[in-house]
């Protein structure tokens, strides 16, 4: 039994001794991450969650949070009968859709997260997009080809809409401040209108006006797999095209490996897709030599 003790105290003492370059490489660095899927459900994996966000806050690095919250608007739309359209991933967004929405991501969500990683030592602060203009929006046009022959199709998707700027300087007064940034990805415009705005295109966008050093973007796969299902474990954003163009990339994966390559080309050292159903999956992406996901780079 005690040499169990001694062993497993040793594989401690290793884990930690090789996360010192990576401490310090980031101290003092801003990481965004885009939080959502399992890892928003799942009891465990939200406490690991704050409790990694925490622990980063504790060792000298500046985490952002950008969450999701799909799952949760479903549920409250279900049970108001308020029923829900998507077209090419994007939930159409109506009057009543986004009093839900906003309701849901701003006033649960949110707060919830916020609460957790406070109880787990950190000093979090929740946002929306309407808090100090952090995320002002525009409305999003979308299109779809039906080939040469036939004019694009034009959707209304109602107020969904993308980022057009973030206000940096509320966000950097935050972290000087020693809070933790969790944002609700809703959006305002010059006239007051609100928006619901994709998790992964606000985390991008943020992470590239932050000039973060990194960003992760939690999902419910490994990472991007190839066509034989096989884990990617990195790529260049020119290889990224080549991957478009051959359907290694499909679906929704194509629109978020879009939010990371504007994030590369807007300043963000490194990009990871990472498979959130991990526990303390941030830590071991950020802080271990095996990391975890795919990691994408200029």
């Amino acid at each position: 039994m005690f040499a169990d003790t001694v062993e497993q105290a040793r594989m401690q003492s290793r884990v930690l001794i090789e996360s010192l370059p990576y401490l310090r490489e980031y101290h003092g660095e801003t990481v965004v991450i885009k939080y959502g899927g399992h890892a928003m459900t799942d009891e465990s994996l939200k406490l690991a969650f704050a409790r990694n966000i925490s622990l980063l806050k504790l060792v000298g690095i500046h985490p952002v949070v950008v969450h999701g919250g799909g799952p949760q608007i479903n549920q409250m739309l279900n049970r108001l009968e308020i029923k829900s359209e998507f077209r090419n991933g994007h939930r159409v967004t109506d009057e009543a859709t986004m009093n839900v929405v906003e309701m849901v991501l701003v006033g649960t969500v949110n707060k919830s997260v916020v609460n957790l990683i406070n109880k787990t030592g950190a000093k979090a602060v929740g946002l929306s997009g309407k808090d100090g203009v952090l995320l002002e929006a525009r409305k999003l046009a979308m299109t779809i080809s039906h080939g040469q022959e036939q004019p694009p199709e034009i959707i209304d998707l109602g107020n969904v809409g993308e980022v057009t700027s973030v206000n940096t300087r509320l966000l950097t007064s935050l972290i000087q401040d020693e809070f933790v940034p969790v944002i609700a990805p809703v959006g305002v415009d010059a006239d007051g209108n609100t928006y619901n705005i994709n998790a992964d295109s606000v985390a991008g966008a943020v992470a590239g006006a932050l000039k973060a050093k990194r960003l992760l973007m939690l999902t419910d796969v490994a990472g991007v797999l190839d066509k034989e299902g096989k884990l990617i474990e990195h790529f260049s954003a020119a290889d990224a095209e080549a991957m478009k163009a051959d359907g290694t990339l499909t679906g929704g994966m194509i629109p978020k490996i879009d939010c990371c390559l504007n994030a590369l080309n807007s300043g963000v050292d490194k990009v990871t897709i990472v498979d959130g159903r991990v526990e303390n999956c941030v830590l071991l992406e950020l802080l271990t030599d095996q990391g975890i996901g795919t990691v994408i780079e200029k």
